[in-house]
């Protein structure tokens, strides 16, 4: 069952637990990995990798936010949940509340993502400037839709394909883009390899809550397939992962790109503690893997840089 937690000592700190600043890093991963790629191209700009990473944050908790209002009106924030307590379903914050939160974090979200655009614009290809716009807007639809409204596609088991396009493909080819605009070659493994991450994160949290998703109705690929299959689906995603970066060693004939390979290790261990570890001791892994993830995508940018033989 959900955990009782005491309430928060301030509002600040109700509001901080609901923006979920653990999710963080695995936000600031694909920036990291599009800007230091980019950087290798010979483009790269801290002004545009600093509004990126500040986007990205805003959308982060934009979706936190909504998933928080959206799971506890659906009900998979309900006794049977075994993660954190979640804001709303304590009480800590009231729906009208949630509701101006959500919609200012949108707004917010969305003038940082317009500053991005304009400050990226002098440089960027033609289908760019229609082609980065949209995906700006579908990713704030997206933090929106994913539990929230009549039909919130995370309930229907699209969350991890949405996971693999935001949090690795655009996230990473986004940031990368904006700062290389005329590269030779796009970062495609590299970005898929961070979206399974990504995608193992959320498969973790859905291993860890799958009764309180399949009472709620929540189908998420858990609780489509069964905790057996979800297991091995999360070792699918972890060392496909590491073929990934792995494969991108091999096509830039680097030496140093390897280091990404050291965490391989880790994620073997991760994958067989679920073998034996109860549903609530999930919730420890999951920041644990997001910051093995970030610690993953800079592992590969300093080995890249070292075999470009570029001085940070």
């Amino acid at each position: 069952m959900s955990s009782v937690s005491a309430l928060p000592a301030s509002n600040l700190a109700a509001w901080r637990h609901a923006f979920r600043l653990r999710t963080l890093p695995l936000a600031a991963a694909c920036i990291l990995l599009g800007s230091g790629l980019a950087g290798l191209q010979g483009g790269g700009s801290w002004r545009i990798g600093l509004l990126a990473l500040l986007t990205t944050f805003l959308l982060q908790i934009l979706a936190n936010l909504a998933n928080d209002y959206g799971d506890t009106l659906h009900g998979a924030d309900g006794p049977l949940r075994i993660g954190p307590p979640r804001a709303m379903q304590q009480g800590w914050i009231q729906p009208a509340a949630m509701r101006r939160a959500i919609a200012l974090c949108g707004l917010l979200a969305a003038l940082s993502g317009a500053a991005l655009l304009l400050l990226a614009w002098p440089a960027m290809a033609d289908w760019g400037r229609w082609f980065w716009p949209l995906a700006g807007l579908l990713a704030i639809v997206a933090a929106l839709a994913y539990t929230l409204g009549p039909r919130p596609y995370a309930y229907a088991g699209l969350g991890d394909l949405a996971v693999l396009v935001f949090f690795g493909l655009l996230g990473t080819l986004g940031s990368y883009a904006l700062q290389a605009p005329v590269a030779p070659q796009w970062p495609w493994w590299p970005a898929l390899a961070l979206g399974l991450l990504s995608v193992g994160v959320l498969n973790l949290n859905n291993l860890r809550d799958w009764q309180a998703d399949a009472a709620a109705g929540k189908r998420t690929l858990v609780v489509r397939l069964g905790v057996r299959s979800g297991r091995r689906y999360q070792l699918f995603l972890l060392l496909g992962a590491d073929a990934l970066w792995a494969l991108q060693a091999v096509l830039q004939h680097g030496r140093w790109t390897w280091l990404a390979l050291l965490l391989l290790p880790a994620h073997v261990r991760l994958w067989r503690r679920l073998s034996w570890l109860a549903e609530g001791e999930l919730d420890a892994e999951l920041p644990w893997l997001a910051k093995l993830a970030l610690l993953q995508v800079g592992l590969f940018i300093c080995g890249a840089w070292l075999d470009s033989g570029t001085a940070l």
